[in-house]
């Protein structure tokens, strides 16, 4: 594992994305907790695309049209339903003065499923992993595996960091109404565009 690996990861996870975005709206309207177990569940929905990668399944859905258009549609709407929710102040990003219990698990299904609706990431994967693996390594797919799992450490890592960082200035945040009402309107927009970004994507 090369420090160019480590560094082109870290460029990738610390850019503004559909993750990043979810981890943070977790800290600023639930707080802490809510921020790592986001964090968790965008890691986790990282998983399937790896495993697409690993196995070939990425390569079927790069070179088929309908698979990727279909989980592509699946992903816009997805996007745009969590902007809708944040508009509504319901969903697992409601903004509440007392927190009080919300399941974790609808925060981790959330998480998942924006990064799982997300076609661009198999792809990414199939062409960014190989890049990384020498043409005399003896078991690449042990060496794919060993990258996936670093790759998916320093999301967690850094995606916890955005979070907490979220968290900590969420007092401030909610004990004004107004920066609230922007606030959701800011991430709700901000979903948007990014369902609009993956709606005109190509592979």
């Amino acid at each position: 594992m090369g420090l160019v690996f480590l560094i082109t990861s870290f460029i990738v996870v610390i850019a503004p994305g559909t993750g990043v975005l979810y981890t943070l709206a977790a800290g600023l309207t639930r707080g802490a907790r809510a921020s790592v177990i986001a964090a968790f569940g965008c890691t986790l929905g990282i998983v399937p695309h790896i495993v697409a990668s690993l196995t070939g399944v990425a390569a079927i859905l790069n070179t088929s049209a309908v698979a990727f258009q279909t989980l592509k549609i699946l992903g816009v709407c997805y996007l745009l339903y969590m902007a809708w929710t944040m508009l509504r102040n319901s969903g697992p990003l409601e903004v509440k003065d007392d927190l009080g219990p919300i399941s974790s698990r609808k925060i981790v299904t959330s998480a998942i499923l924006i990064n799982v609706l997300n076609p661009k990431l198999s792809i990414f994967f199939l062409a960014f992993l190989p890049q990384f693996i020498s043409v005399e390594d003896s078991a690449p797919l042990a060496t794919m595996m060993t990258l996936s799992l670093v790759f998916m450490a320093m999301t967690f890592a850094v995606f916890i960091v955005y979070g907490v960082f979220a968290a900590g200035i969420r007092r401030q945040v909610i004990s004004r109404p107004a920066i609230v009402k922007w606030m959701q309107r800011s991430f709700a927009a901000a979903f948007v565009a990014l369902g609009a970004r993956l709606a005109f994507s190509e592979r």
